[in-house]
């Protein structure tokens, strides 16, 4: 072997050497998984292929897998419960953990919202009592009390900790991220806000405190379970849906720019995914 076939041979070594030392990592296998606060629902464009789940093509999982490079299984679904983790929402859409596997690197989701009809339910029964009461004190809290709060403690919490159970169960080498919901409705009543969300003087704080708990159940479900929890507290606080277009995250009852009002919008989508990110350590 000549000096000049030695030296190529080791010129391609160290060239495959190097460039074997700089590949880059292999793509987060990333399932997505949720209810209709992950999936975007009312933002454009909407996914395709489960027209169902109103699931959206700039939710905040396609954002994190946009900025990440990893690879997106995008099985969330508006109206999710718990529940339907293990169980079909809908004829022809597989249960939501189906998706998961032992490969699976990142989960994330937001769940729990739905169970008992939470916010759904809450948003009606405030909203109409606060329409009838011309925004006068608190007529919703009046009638409901602790009935939300009981729901959420007695029914949702164990709901939350059989599900992510799951997911731990179908994944067990994975990151799991547990999204907080972003605020709805400001600290104390904004008179200028009636119109968008009528809602009672005093069942605003009320109305926010529901939600402050069913957060506060979310998370200690995701601690149990070993995930991550995402607090959502701080970070969409002044950007609830009294809030005006460019500041708001949350669309409001009436008058928002949304199909499926009370939801994130396509900023409070990106803002949700940026605090997932930080929350997990993801450039």
């Amino acid at each position: 072997m000549t000096a000049s076939t030695v030296a190529g041979a080791l010129a391609l070594a160290l060239t495959a050497a190097t460039a074997s030392a700089t590949a880059a990592p292999r793509a987060l296998a990333y399932v997505a998984l949720g209810d209709s606060y992950s999936a975007g629902s009312g933002v454009l464009p909407v996914d395709p292929t489960n027209l169902l789940c109103l699931r959206s093509t700039a939710n905040y999982p396609h954002v994190i897998a946009a900025r990440t490079g990893a690879l997106l299984k995008d099985v969330t679904c508006g109206g999710a419960q718990t529940k339907h983790f293990t169980q079909a929402q809908y004829p022809g859409t597989a249960p939501q953990a189906d998706a998961l596997s032992a490969g699976t690197d990142l989960v994330t989701l937001t769940i729990g919202g739905n169970d008992n009809g939470t916010f759904i339910n809450a948003v009606l029964a405030c909203g109409s009592a606060g329409v009838l009461s011309g925004g006068k004190g608190s007529p919703c809290k009046d009638k409901n009390g602790t009935t939300f709060d009981d729901q959420i403690d007695k029914n949702t919490y164990p709901a939350l900790r059989s599900a992510l159970a799951a997911v731990r169960a179908k994944a067990p080498h994975a990151r799991v991220a547990v999204l907080g919901y972003p605020w709805i409705a400001p600290a104390t009543a904004d008179p200028s806000c009636f119109a968008k969300m009528p809602l009672a003087t005093g069942d605003v704080p009320y109305l926010r405190g529901i939600q402050a708990h069913l957060n506060s159940v979310v998370e200690r479900a995701a601690e149990e379970s070993g995930a991550t929890f995402v607090d959502l507290a701080g970070a969409s606080d002044g950007h609830d849906a009294c809030k005006p277009v460019g500041t708001r995250w949350i669309e409001p009852v009436l008058f928002g720019n949304s199909v499926v009002p009370v939801h994130p919008n396509a900023l409070g989508e990106r803002r949700m995914a940026e605090q997932a990110m930080a929350a997990l350590g993801l450039g």
